[in-house]
């Protein structure tokens, strides 16, 4: 085991109890997307509280501060999401959710809690590494625009120039303990479609009287059908489900207007472009035979996620020098979306998993999920393994 190692391990032990339970406070006062203000507080206070001076707001509820390292370097960017999810927890824990209807289901106050212990452990580092640690504390991951693309916009990869950047997420599939990596085009991107067909609505027993709008809706969704087998066909990883219509007609009334909603993931940004000019072309044409109007809209989402190869190799390899080769594991590539992506699209990131499922089976929940929870033990696996591992990086 090597020196740093011993420090950090040391430091962990030290640090770990007090980070669990910024963790539990983040989790009693969830807040949702760009509503992060008292949590935006916390991470303020709590890094003054450190010693840190370089901190200031971003993106309205974010946080950006600085930890300069003993000499001039390059700058590693370190990212923690801070948004909770509009969900009811049903847990029973002493650390519960105070405001009903809204849950960390997701981890992101276990990452933003992380994040702050690392701070304080790369603070009392600093003579240790050159260059400049930028940690980022980010908004609304769960909810378009996302709150990367955000604070890219404000130039969060400036001043100073950002090189690399890391970031972890909470995984139930893992037992804590283990540590995941996937090196290339590992997420989905990740669009949202909502489509309204006005016809002519009216007395179902007068056809003659009315154009319904049920017809070419059916017509559509069918026909995006031959979308996903053309992409099946052309091997590309590709979703696009629609899982909501709204109506609202009865058995002897046919509705004016059809609203449906759908979700459209790829991990091929050219065949995502080509999509959203297809359901376009498809949206006029079936308006056209059926004498509808169709009202085509594309949130366009998160880019694909793509884990820069050299780096996550880097960095797989610093965690397996700090906990053993058995503790590492190869995922799987996911068709879920990941605001982190922004980064990817602009500099090489590593997105890492860090194990938060207990031995016994307990906490294995899925994120999202009502009773979602996390394994007290893998907050000193992600203290040691981001602390460590950020170190390494900005001395190579």
């Amino acid at each position: 085991m090597n020196d740093l190692i011993n420090i950090i391990t040391h430091k962990v032990e030290n640090t770990a109890e007090a980070t669990w339970q910024l963790r539990c406070l983040l989790h009693q006062n969830p807040e949702l997307s760009y509503k992060e203000f008292e949590t935006q507080q916390l991470v303020i206070n709590q890094l003054k509280k450190i010693g840190i001076v370089d901190i200031k707001k971003m993106a309205n509820t974010g946080v950006v501060a600085l930890i300069h390292g003993a000499e001039e370097g390059d700058c590693i960017a370190l990212r923690a999401d801070m948004d909770a999810l509009p969900i009811h927890e049903t847990n029973e824990v002493e650390y519960k959710s105070k405001n009903d209807g809204i849950m960390h289901a997701c981890g992101h106050d276990f990452h933003t809690a992380n994040l702050l212990g690392v701070a304080q452990i790369l603070f009392e580092l600093k003579s240790k590494f050159k260059g400049t640690f930028k940690l980022i504390f980010q908004p609304g991951e769960e909810k378009n625009p996302g709150g990367a693309s955000i604070m890219i916009a404000e130039g969060i990869l400036e001043n100073p120039q950002v090189k690399q950047a890391l970031a972890l997420h909470v995984f139930p599939a893992l037992q804590a303990g283990q540590v995941g990596f996937y090196k290339g085009l590992y997420m989905a991107s990740c669009d949202e479609v909502y489509v309204t067909i006005t016809g002519k609505g009216g007395h179902a027993a007068t056809p003659q009287l009315i154009n319904n709008p049920i017809y070419p809706m059916s017509e559509l969704i069918l026909s995006t059908q031959k979308i996903n087998e053309e992409a099946t066909s052309n091997n590309i990883e590709h979703v696009l489900t629609f899982g909501k219509i709204e109506a609202n007609g009865a058995t002897n009334i046919v509705p004016q207007t059809i609203k449906i909603h759908g979700t459209f993931r790829s991990k091929n940004e050219t065949w995502r472009a080509s999509v959203h000019q297809k359901l376009n072309d498809l949206a006029d044409t079936i308006a056209k035979k059926h004498s509808v109007s169709i009202d085509m809209k594309i949130a366009i989402g998160y880019p694909c996620l793509v884990n820069d190869i050299a780096l996550t190799t880097q960095i797989e390899k610093y965690t397996k020098e700090l906990l053993g080769e058995a503790c590492i594991q190869t995922l799987e590539k996911r068709m879920t979306s990941e605001d982190f992506a922004f980064f990817s699209q602009k500099i090489p990131v590593c997105y890492y998993r860090i194990g938060t499922a207990s031995a016994n089976g307990g906490n294995a929940h899925n994120v999202h999920t009502s009773d979602f929870d996390i394994e007290k033990s893998a907050m000193k696996i992600a203290l040691k393994s981001m602390s460590y591992a950020a170190i390494q990086l900005i001395n190579t």
